[in-house]
């Protein structure tokens, strides 16, 4: 049976999330949450992050998260190789949701019962994003190669369901406490 549409998950309603206590709820089907170069002594190099923020709050499907996080990777991968940036999916789909199947054929209406029941079943994830400004991928990246990582992330953005900016901002550097 096809994937419904992305609007009709797109509004947030009561989470649904205890996933011990839901019988059959799928899996999370994003592999890997970091790429590129994850090493943190490797990564001081880089001084920028790029950002794509939503403007909006909201759901976002994990199979929407995952054709961004490909589209981005791909073509950062492809234009700056892998030692040189850093990406990181900053959500987790744990809402688990539910869908009532309908049929649609000639005499459904004697087949099923409509609103009777209709719980639904689980079919999918999504991540629930609660205010605008929450940051749904991170990019680390050298300055010279600013221009690739706003290009991954706009065509990254152009696969989720919820309006969204890209933020650019220098890296600050990390403190280290010196031990007395």
């Amino acid at each position: 049976m096809p994937l419904r549409p992305g609007r009709c998950y797109r509004r947030l309603k009561r989470p649904y999330t205890r996933t011990e206590y839901i019988a059959g709820a799928p899996y999370v089907q994003i592999p890997r949450f970091e790429l590129g170069n994850t090493k943190p002594k490797e990564r001081a190099r880089f001084d920028y992050v790029v950002e794509l923020v939503t403007e909006e709050a909201g759901q976002i499907r994990a199979n929407a998260l995952e054709a961004a996080r490909q589209m981005a990777y791909k073509y950062l991968s492809k234009y700056v190789t892998d030692p040189n940036f850093y990406l990181k999916i900053n959500v987790y789909p744990f809402n688990v949701i539910r869908e009532n199947k309908m049929l649609a054929m000639a005499g459904a209406d004697r087949l099923q019962q409509g609103m009777r029941l209709s719980f639904g079943v689980p079919s999918g994830r999504a991540a629930r994003i609660l205010k605008p400004g929450m940051t749904i991928i991170h990019v680390e990246i050298e300055g010279k190669n600013l221009a690739h990582a706003k290009e991954a992330l706009r065509r990254a953005a152009s696969k989720l369901p919820l309006p969204t900016r890209i933020v650019i901002f220098p890296k600050q550097p990390r403190q280290v406490k010196a031990s007395a």
